[in-house]
């Protein structure tokens, strides 16, 4: 799962060590399908692959025509390779007793966060409506909080659904506990 709650999920809730910790975190990230060794050995099979057919044109003009294309590819793999995994979409919930804080991270831009006590907190997971299917949402209660905000966009359906479970149980067990 792209998700990771900090500590495990534990019931009951554990309790901050300090005043101002979090009782729990969650982490969210778009799968990344290369990383280190994938990416080193994905660019060593293109690069082996693209001289087989350049290797028996060593010594005319067409073997540089055919290396120039072949090194623009392989150019063209890596940078796009660099720039999914330099994309470092990902969003953040830290879970307190008395609020929930969510930042996302866009892939260009500034942080933007969202707050909301977990008490009024409303989670709705919308089968087939808006940008995705399974569309997972959260809005604060209360005079001041009327903003909705979107939780996971870049996971799947069924991630969607797992995480909406999981927030449900946390969010309960959080209302139970105070």
């Amino acid at each position: 799962m792209p998700y990771r709650w900090t500590p495990n999920q534990i019931t009951p809730l554990p309790r901050p060590p300090e005043e101002d910790a979090p009782v729990l975190r969650l982490d969210l990230w778009p799968h990344r399908s290369l990383k280190g060794k994938g990416f080193s050995a994905t660019i060593w099979i293109m690069f082996c692959g693209g001289l087989i057919p350049v290797v028996p044109f060593i010594g005319t003009i067409a073997f540089w025509v055919l290396l120039i294309f072949m090194m623009t590819a392989l150019a063209a793999l890596w940078v796009a390779l660099r720039r999914s995994d330099r994309d470092r979409l990902r969003e953040e919930m830290l879970i307190w007793p008395d609020r929930v804080e969510l930042t996302h991270w866009p892939a260009k831009g500034a942080a933007l966060t969202w707050q909301a006590n977990p008490y009024w907190l409303r989670l709705t997971l919308n089968p087939k409506e808006g940008k995705v299917e399974q569309y997972l949402t959260m809005k604060g209660g209360g005079p001041a909080q009327t903003r909705e905000v979107e939780l996971g966009a870049f996971l799947s359906p069924e991630e969607r659904q797992s995480l909406y479970r999981d927030l449900m149980t946390t969010l309960s067990e959080l209302k139970r506990s105070n």
